[in-house]
C-alpha cells in the first residue's frame, strides 16, 4: 500500500489532501505538464521563483512526503506506455501512470510484473519511490523491478540512468522518496504472462508463529493476517499454477470482497469508532467471517484486492529472521494495553536487494503493518508499535506514519550516507526538500 490518486484538491490552487485524511499541504501553484519537456520547465520556473517543487501521485502515502507549500506536480497527463521490448522483456512506462492501468495494458498483451503489492490505485513513480511491495521469497519489491529510470533534476535537465548508464543514480532513485528529481518515465522487467493459484484459510496465530519458516519456504507468496484481541490469523498462499483459471465467481467475489472485507468491515469500523469496547468482540467475529477458499486466476487479480475502508497506517520491515519474536511481542503489547484495534495486522516478506535506501536494502526482510480506522486516535498503538519494531532495527515504509528521524535511519541503513551524498550532487540547493525529507534525511 503506499504513495502517492491524485489526493483530493479543492479549487484549482486549493487544499491538498491525502488519501487517509491525515495530510494537507496549500500549495502556491500546481502544474499538470503533458511532456517531459513542460515539466523540465516547470521546474525550472520553480526555482526561479524561488519555490520547492514536489511531485504528487494518488496520494496513498500517510507521511507528508509529497506535501509542499511550493509547486505540486500532479502527473495525471504523463500516463501510457511508450514502449514494450519483448526481445529485453522490458517496458517503459510514464511515471503517472497507475498500476491498475498498467496491470491490465500488460495482461492485454500477454504480459506481466513479477511481484506487486496488495492494491494497484498508486502511480507507478508514488509506489516505486516510496518501497512499495508485495509478499515473496524470491521476488521483490515493485522498484526491485525497474530495469531504467529518466528524471528531472534540480537544474532542469533531463538524465536516464540504469545499471550501464548513470549506475550510481541508478541505485538510489528506484527508491528516491522524491529526494533526487522527478520520475518522469520508468523501465519496468516484466514477463510472460501466468496464473497464480491463491489459497486462503484461517489458522491459529501460534501455528503460524511456530511454522512460519517453513510456510515461507515452502510457497512463493505467503502472508497472513492476524486479528488483534484473538487468536485467529488467515493466511494466504499465492503460487504459480498450470491452470486452468478458476477465477472467484462474480458473486463469491461480491460477497466476500465487497460486501464482507468492504461494506460490514466499513460498519464494524464504525461501531467500533463509536463504541471501542465493542471492538474485541467485533474481532472475533470479524476474523472468523471469511472462509478458506482456492483460485486461479492471472497475477493482478490475485495479488491485489479493493480496498475501500480508509484507515491509517504504521509499517516497518524487521530482519526476517525477528518476524515471529516481534509479532509475539506486539500480541503482548496489545493484550497488557487498554488499546481496542479493529484493523488486522498484515505480515509480509522480501529477500534482500541492492537499492540504497529500499526497506529491504541488504538483508532479508519481514514486514509487519498495523492500521487504524481513519478518524480514530492512532497515536498510542502506533507509538508502542513502534517501540517495537525498532528495537528490532526496523526500517519504516517510506510512505506510512513513522516519527523516525536521520540520526536514527542512519543507524539502519548502512548506505544512507551514499544517498544523501549523491543528493547532495543532484539537488545541492534542495530544491525537491519539504519537511518530510528535513526529518529522514537531514538538513
Amino acid at each position: 500500500m503506499s504513495s502517492t490518486a491524485s489526493g483530493k484538491t479543492s479549487g484549482a490552487n486549493g487544499t491538498w489532501r491525502n488519501w487517509g485524511g491525515n495530510v494537507a499541504a496549500r500549495p502556491a501553484r500546481q502544474v499538470a505538464p503533458a511532456s517531459v519537456e513542460e515539466l523540465a520547465a516547470a521546474v525550472r520556473r520553480a526555482r526561479e521563483d524561488g519555490l520547492k517543487v514536489k511531485a504528487v501521485g494518488t496520494g496513498h502515502s500517510f507521511t507528508s512526503i509529497a506535501a509542499t507549500d511550493g509547486v505540486l506536480i500532479r502527473p495525471q497527463l504523463l500516463t501510457g506506455i511508450r514502449r514494450i521490448d519483448r526481445e529485453a522483456m522490458t517496458v517503459t512506462v510514464e511515471s503517472g501512470t497507475p498500476l491498475k492501468r498498467l496491470n491490465a495494458a500488460l495482461a492485454r498483451e500477454g504480459l506481466s510484473l513479477t511481484n506487486m503489492g496488495d492494491i494497484m490505485e498508486q502511480t507507478v513513480s508514488g509506489a516505486t519511490s516510496t518501497g512499495t511491495h508485495g509478499t515473496g521469497r524470491e521476488s521483490a519489491s515493485i522498484a526491485a523491478q525497474i530495469k531504467g529510470l529518466e528524471l528531472v533534476t534540480a537544474d532542469g535537465s533531463v538524465l536516464c540512468c540504469s545499471a550501464q548508464e548513470n549506475p550510481e543514480v541508478f541505485t538510489a532513485a528506484r527508491t528516491g522518496l522524491g529526494a533526487l528529481g522527478v520520475v518522469t518515465a520508468i523501465t519496468f522487467a516484466v514477463e510472460p504472462l501466468f496464473l497464480l493459484t491463491a489459497r486462503e484459510e484461517p489458522m491459529p496465530l501460534e501455528r503460524v508463529l511456530a511454522e512460519f519458516d517453513q510456510l515461507w519456504a515452502e510457497n512463493e507468496h505467503f502472508e497472513f493476517y492476524w486479528f488483534p484481541h484473538t487468536e485467529n490469523t488467515t493466511i494466504k498462499r499465492n503460487n504459480r499454477s498450470l491452470g486452468p483459471e478458476r477465477p472467484v465467481g462474480w458473486l463469491a467475489g461480491w460477497f466476500e470482497d465487497e460486501f464482507l472485507s468492504n461494506g460490514v468491515f466499513q460498519v464494524a469500523q464504525w461501531v467500533g469508532r463509536a463504541a471501542p469496547a465493542t471492538v474485541p468482540a467485533i474481532a472475533r467475529i470479524s476474523s472468523r467471517a471469511l472462509s478458506a477458499r482456492s483460485y486461479t486466476d492471472i497475477p493482478y487479480k490475485v495479488f491485489t484486492s479493493p480496498r475501500r475502508v480508509r484507515f491509517v497506517e504504521m509499517e516497518y520491515a524487521v530482519p526476517r529472521t525477528a518476524l515471529v519474536e516481534t509479532v509475539r511481542e506486539l500480541k503482548a503489547m496489545v493484550e497488557r494495553s487498554n488499546l481496542r484495534v479493529g484493523f488486522p495486522v498484515e505480515v509480509r516478506t522480501a529477500p534482500a536487494d541492492d537499492i540504497t535506501l529500499s526497506t529491504a536494502s541488504g538483508r532479508d526482510s519481514a514486514y509487519v503493518a498495523v492500521h487504524m480506522y481513519r478518524g480514530t486516535p492512532y497515536q498510542a498503538y502506533f507509538t508502542a508499535a513502534e517501540r517495537i519494531f525498532t528495537a528490532h532495527e526496523g526500517r519504516p515504509h517510506w510512505g506510512k506514519v513513522h516519527t523516525r528521524d536521520a540520526e536514527y535511519l542512519a543507524r539502519v541503513y548502512p548506505r544512507f550516507a551514499e544517498f544523501t551524498a549523491l543528493r547532495d550532487r543532484l539537488d545541492p540547493d534542495r530544491l525537491f526538500q519539504n519537511d518530510y525529507l528535513r526529518r529522514v534525511l537531514g538538513a
